[in-house]
């Protein structure tokens, strides 16, 4: 599919990026995960894909092809035991067989158990718009592993929350949280026919949306975005004509 990407603040990782920059394709699943779990999970998805025959094999061979995962992180090191490595091939395994259409888990699931967000328990949350475009239809979804921003700059619909609102009394299991630091992983999905420019375009838009209720890119943290659309699935096919509702490919 077509994507594109952008990083406010590059403290942070989103593994196979680059691969988007130079073609513009989306070509396999997203993931998201701690910091230091991304190396098993980029292993493990190479693994997956290729078990399930989840790839298009390099010219005339059966076998062989390459993979560059999209693996994205947040530091959850606060709240989990992050040194442990506890994140494993079979966890990864699990998420990728069970994936499914309709509602995602939210809150603390998945790569967002451990999160905490303008100084409280974050973790997976999710958003949607549907838009109209002349006689069509289309839906814009957003998913968010939230680890990022501090209390006092918490603002909900223009309304600053501090003056309403208490603190939270955190009792951190591994050291404390610092002012500045935290990151921000987001995932923007629509059924818009867009071209990879488009989507970069997109990309580069989330952090207003972000700066809304309240964060900065403060510059120890990871703000990292990727934008693709579902309506050309079959973009950068090597092994066939494109369909018809793609784009047309020279």
């Amino acid at each position: 599919m077509f994507a594109g990407w952008f990083a406010l603040n590059g403290n942070g990782e989103m593994t196979g990026t680059t691969w988007i920059t130079e073609s513009g394709f989306l070509e396999g699943p997203i993931t998201i995960t701690n910091t230091h779990s991304v190396g098993i999970v980029r292993d493990a998805v190479v693994e997956w894909q290729y078990k399930h025959k989840h790839f298009l094999p390099l010219e005339e061979t059966d076998g062989l092809f390459w993979a560059l995962p999209i693996v994205a992180e947040t530091y959850d090191g606060l709240l989990n035991d992050i040194n442990g490595m506890h994140v494993t091939k079979a966890h990864v395994f699990h998420a990728l067989d069970s994936a499914a259409s309709g509602p995602v888990a939210e809150g603390s699931t998945g790569g967002g158990t451990g999160m905490i967000s303008h100084g409280f328990k974050a973790g997976t949350g999710t958003s949607s718009r549907v838009v109209r475009v002349g006689d069509t239809t289309y839906t814009v979804g957003v998913l968010v592993q939230a680890n990022h921003g501090a209390f006092q700059h918490l603002t909900i619909a223009g309304v600053p929350m501090w003056p309403e609102m208490t603190a939270p009394k955190w009792r951190m299991k591994f050291g404390e949280v610092r002012p500045g630091t935290g990151s921000i992983i987001v995932v923007v999905a629509t059924d818009a026919p867009l071209l990879p420019h488009q989507l970069n375009r997109i990309a580069r838009r989330v952090p207003l949306g972000i700066a809304k209720v309240g964060g900065n890119g403060e510059n120890s943290s990871g703000d990292i975005f990727v934008a693709f659309s579902t309506a050309n699935p079959r973009a950068s096919r090597r092994d066939k004509a494109p369909c018809s509702i793609c784009f047309p490919m020279t």
